[in-house]
């Protein structure tokens, strides 16, 4: 009896460890690539940062540069870009260079 306990424990920590955080991330996952609208700024899985232009049924086309736009696959976004983040990291440069003046 007390060996089936000990089986019965062991999965229910491997469900907790590895296929709970996997379902959530999922969840997250498909929840922003719902939220993807035209005109937000996103990154690819394969590094690529753009601008979405279109929304299709299992893809998306972004603008990467003036005049060169891709299409790539929904499932390939991996993030949005918060407008925050890039204020944040564009205000640090000029807290740095007046720190440095007389």
């Amino acid at each position: 009896m007390p060996g089936y306990v000990f089986i019965l424990v062991l999965l229910l920590l491997m469900w907790f460890v590895l296929i709970r955080p996997r379902r959530r991330w999922q969840t997250e996952q498909q929840r922003m690539i719902n939220s993807l609208e035209v005109g937000k700024e996103i990154v690819t899985a394969g590094g690529l940062y753009g601008t979405v232009t279109r929304l299709e049924d299992d893809e998306v086309r972004i603008r990467i540069a003036p005049d060169v736009e891709v299409r790539v696959a929904k499932r390939a976004v991996a993030g949005v870009i918060s407008p925050d983040v890039e204020l944040d990291a564009a205000e640090e440069p000029e807290k740095e260079s007046a720190a440095n003046l007389p």
